[in-house]
């Protein structure tokens, strides 16, 4: 008996790897697109108001560059998710305005919070010079 009868036993087995460069990549984008949805809330939990006319956010690269200011509804103030006060926050807006050539900042506000607190807080950014101002809200 020789080997030579059984069907194909000169060839060796052999490792696509165009199959394995595929799942690579998914794998790839896969951790990437997870990663950046992690990153997308940079502001403190609130219960956001709702408004009809809530834009959806689509550029998330230009959500991302943005600085999120959150008010409580106990008046307290964040700056992305470090805690400030009123009287803090003229210079850490300063800072950004000289460090961002652009600089947008995003007002997360909870349902509940007293509106003269988000009133302080938009004064402030609007006495720095910050045109690009938006208020963060969940549609109805």
């Amino acid at each position: 008996m020789h080997s030579s009868s059984g069907g194909g036993s000169g060839k060796r087995a052999r490792i696509e790897i165009i199959p394995l460069i595929d799942i690579i990549f998914f794998l790839l984008a896969t951790f990437i697109m997870v990663s950046l949805s992690m990153t997308k809330n940079q502001g403190v939990q609130v219960a956001l108001p709702t408004a009809g006319s809530a834009a959806s956010l689509g550029d998330q690269q230009e959500l991302n560059k943005a600085v999120t200011l959150s008010v409580t509804d106990k008046g307290d103030v964040f700056y992305n998710k470090e805690k400030i006060t009123v009287a803090q926050l003229p210079l850490k807006l300063q800072t950004l305005r000289s460090t961002v050539k652009d600089a947008k900042v995003i007002i997360n506000s909870d349902a509940g919070a007293d509106f003269k607190y988000v009133v302080a807080v938009l004064d402030e950014v609007r006495k720095i010079g910050i045109a690009k101002v938006g208020i963060n809200t969940d549609k109805k």
